[in-house]
């Protein structure tokens, strides 16, 4: 018989913090988003407090004074090889692992042997929850019976999807009808109030619904559900991740940008890690959208939201030519006299490269760019992102519209002039 798990990190953001300073732990600790804006990352200790996820940092500031919160700014690249190395660990112990998000990863712990399935977590920091079951979709809300932290919460991962069938596993019927609805992975508030309307009040109830009815309501997505909590095999692991579709970078920006020269640093910025992301993968595109807007919340200023689409003459993962095409962007849709608050770069409908439609008209060098590319990650990798960069994005410590990252720790495990130093006395 098949088994998978769903584990998941606990608290995770916070959790990377607390594996280079033990001090923290236990105590009450919150990590924020970009430009130190809102709660995404909270401990139970803070989560105890009333701190609420995306509660804005500005009107909690005070309460975090006063109860002595640690307040973090986001190390996406701590996070993110912290990630990376949990995983490693992971496929110690699995042939097959679907990272799912930063946090979250399924496992197939068929070839474990039961008695050790519930050892592994423990081998892992930062601290993680796991949830045993025979099908994937089952494994995602069990309840968190493997444990590596005595805080973790008692509740089923979050956003799960479901918890390990009543036919083959009958200790799963306690927790069928403790596990609400909305609860499931993939069931969102709109399908939540659909159930809701079918008399569904637990996970039991989803599992007992016409899979047609629900088909109708949800799309075949609700009726696969219904399959996969009845033990049906719907789902497998993607060990191998699908090509990637689409890819975006955008920002908010720290201060308000009023005039043309940095609004285009700021698109050429955007533009040129686009480009990376795409080398990255191995694909291409043939086209970009540029959008820039202000914001709502500055009462008072004139309001503009625009963007436009910018057609190459083939597809392309050249970050000179990305940028080229953004800035043209730009210029088309920029106004004078407006405050924007944020901006990015988005494509849709991306293509391998290799074997791609060349243009008849306006081709595009590849040999020269392709290896003006190599050179230029090859730097980035070995000195770290932004040591070589088009002229026209700017360098980071000069650029005034860059993401504030005010309360931020070092970034331990990737740079190496911020890795801690000990001294002997």
């Amino acid at each position: 018989m098949r088994a998978y798990a769903l584990s998941d990190g606990n608290a995770f953001y916070c959790s990377c913090e607390q594996v280079f300073d033990p001090k923290l732990v236990g105590g009450p600790v919150i990590v924020l988003s970009n430009n130190d804006g809102c709660a995404i990352a909270r401990t139970a200790e803070a989560k105890v407090l009333g701190i609420k996820m995306g509660a804005p940092f500005f009107l909690m500031r005070d309460l975090c004074r006063a109860k002595g919160v640690r307040v973090f700014s986001s190390t996406y690249a701590l996070y993110g090889d912290m990630s990376a190395r949990v995983n490693a660990v992971y496929r110690q112990f699995s042939p097959e692992v679907e990272v799912y998000s930063i946090d979250e990863s399924f496992l197939d712990l068929s070839d474990v042997r039961p008695r050790e399935r519930g050892s592994w977590p423990a081998t892992c920091a930062p601290p993680c929850c796991a949830g045993p079951a025979v099908r994937p979709a089952s494994a995602s809300a069990r309840p968190r019976r493997w444990r590596s932290s005595p805080t973790t919460s008692p509740r089923a991962a979050r956003r799960s999807t479901g918890c390990a069938t009543s036919q083959t596993r009958p200790s799963g019927r306690h927790w069928l009808v403790r596990i609400a609805p909305e609860d499931i992975w993939g069931i969102g508030p709109a399908s939540a109030r659909k159930l809701a309307a079918m008399g569904c009040e637990s996970v039991a109830d989803v599992r007992d619904l016409d899979p047609r009815a629900v088909r109708k309501s949800t799309t075949v997505v609700g009726e696969r559900l219904i399959y996969e909590l009845r033990g049906v095999p719907c789902l497998d692991l993607e060990a191998v991740a699908p090509t990637r579709k689409g890819c975006a970078v955008t920002r908010m920006f720290s201060s308000r940008v009023e005039d043309l020269a940095t609004l285009e640093q700021a698109i050429a910025s955007h533009a040129t890690r686009l480009g990376e992301k795409l080398r990255r993968e191995g694909v291409g595109t043939d086209h970009v959208t540029v959008f820039f807007h202000t914001s709502e919340h500055d009462r008072g200023s004139p309001q503009r939201s625009v963007s436009t689409l910018v057609s190459l003459p083939e597809a392309t993962n050249d970050s000179l030519a990305l940028v080229e095409a953004a800035a043209w962007g730009v210029r088309r849709c920029w106004r004078d006299g407006y405050r924007y608050s944020k901006a990015g770069v988005i494509t849709v409908d991306l293509v391998p490269l290799e074997g791609s439609q060349r243009a008849l008209i306006g081709a595009l060098d590849r040999e020269k760019g392709g290896a003006i590319m190599a050179a230029m990650d090859a730097c980035n990798k070995r000195w770290g992102r932004g040591a070589v960069v088009p002229a026209v994005a700017g360098f980071a410590p000069r650029r005034k519209w860059s993401t504030k990252f005010q309360m931020r720790s070092p970034r331990y495990t990737t740079r190496v002039e911020e890795v801690p130093v000990i001294r002997a006395a």
